[in-house]
């Protein structure tokens, strides 16, 4: 249990971490993005400003008035490469000038000029050119920039916040796996002083009624058997039984609960098991339905599995319905073995299933009294199934007919 709840913190705290450095990620791209974006449109607005004239096409003596000489990196102006291509009304394309660019010819920029028109959207980016779609003086003018420079610059930067993060990702992972001992430690001693409790309480109890059970003997061999022994009889089981479960449940909580495992026959573990609770079947008026397929095996401690079917067949014994009917099964699916038990049942409200399993919980108070049970043996049932690897869960749809099922 510690183990898993070690692990459980670890992947909280990746989970976290993991959140945050996406986010961060995410931000990091769309904001280059829109730095990006905003900066190429910018040179391109200058470009229309300026008549698509290059700084070093504008005369000196109207540098002051050239919307170039207004930004902060004039150098960045010579560097700027562009294709511009006009198209009537009608569709018809007038003039492809490629004059400020020497990778493109005029079928090239024919095509990427279909292209754009294709968008249906007045910018945007195809290949490492970014487009502007203008209407001037009675036509279509699409603008191509050269944006190459700034692409590759967001595509590393893209990849070394990938490398930083998942560097950052396998470090913090480290550091939570190191630190995580010691940040569950308050609860791992926490949880070895219940246990601890458990154990010396049940020693402690055994021994009173150990002599609560021989004296009670005595009594009987002189007195006879009455009401009031009987009760006490029947109060002193229930107890000794809930001690011996609740011994089980601890030890089932450690990290190596079963460390005894081996392969066997399953099919013939659920047999010798059966066989017990047939017979109360019948004498509960209850009808017993068996199907248990041959050669079904699993790894892992026989006696423990025995006792969680013990709990589930004894479970479905008590809470059956008066003549009801009871299922059991075992079979193997997908090279796991399963295990079934149905019994029809009578409740008003049907029960929590998502807490059938915790210790103490009672979908019936009354009935579970009467029927002697401890509201220990499913969370048996369940500690038995996980520490194998397995799963178990309950279906009561209704309150009209409970089914648990168990896939180790």
């Amino acid at each position: 249990m510690l183990k898993k709840l070690r692990w459980r913190f670890i992947l909280a705290a990746m989970g976290a971490f993991l959140a945050v450095i996406l986010l961060i990620a995410s931000l990091v791209y769309f904001i280059t993005y829109a730095v990006i974006t905003d900066r190429v449109d910018q040179s391109i607005e200058m470009l229309v400003n300026s008549d698509f004239r290059t700084p070093r096409e504008i005369k000196p003596d109207h540098r002051r008035d050239d919307p170039f000489g207004g930004r902060p990196d004039m150098e960045a102006n010579y560097m700027m490469r562009f294709f511009t291509v006009r198209i009537e009304d009608s569709g018809n394309t007038t003039n492809i000038s490629t004059d400020h660019v020497a990778s493109i010819d005029t079928g090239t920029a024919a095509e990427y000029a279909d292209k754009a028109l294709a968008k249906h959207s007045d910018r945007g980016f195809i290949g490492n050119y970014r487009y502007a779609r203008i209407d001037k003086d009675g036509e279509t003018v699409l603008v191509f920039l050269n944006a190459g420079r700034e692409i590759q610059f967001a595509r590393t930067l893209g990849l070394l916040t990938l490398v930083i993060s998942l560097a950052s990702i396998v470090l913090v992972f480290a550091l939570v796996v190191l630190f995580s001992k010691k940040a569950i430690r308050p609860i791992e001693n926490n949880i070895k002083q219940q246990k601890q409790f458990i154990t010396d309480a049940s020693h402690e109890l055994k021994t009173p009624l150990t002599s609560i059970s021989t004296s009670l003997d005595v009594i009987t061999a002189e007195h006879g058997e009455d009401e009031w022994t009987g009760n006490i009889r029947s109060q002193t089981s229930r107890m000794s039984k809930l001690v011996s479960e609740l011994v089980t449940l601890s030890r089932l909580d450690e990290d190596t609960p079963l460390p005894n495992k081996e392969r066997f026959s399953l099919s013939n573990a659920a047999w010798e098991t059966v066989d017990i609770y047939q017979s109360q079947a019948k004498g509960r008026g209850r009808i017993m339905n068996i199907d248990i397929a041959e050669n079904v095996d699993i790894f892992g401690d026989r006696s423990a599995i025995q006792q969680m079917l013990s709990v589930l067949l004894d479970n479905a014994v008590r809470y059956s319905d008066d003549g009801g009917e009871i299922r059991f099964s075992v079979y193997s699916k997908k090279n796991k073995a399963c295990i079934e038990v149905f019994n029809t049942c009578d409740y008003d409200t049907p029960p929590d299933v998502n807490r059938l399993f915790d210790r103490f919980y009672r979908p019936d108070s009354s009935r579970s009294s009467e029927t002697g049970g401890t509201g220990v043996g499913l969370a048996i049932a369940r500690a038995v199934a996980e520490s194998h690897g397995g799963t178990i869960k309950a279906i009561c749809p209704d309150g009209k007919s409970m089914t648990i099922k168990v896939v180790i």
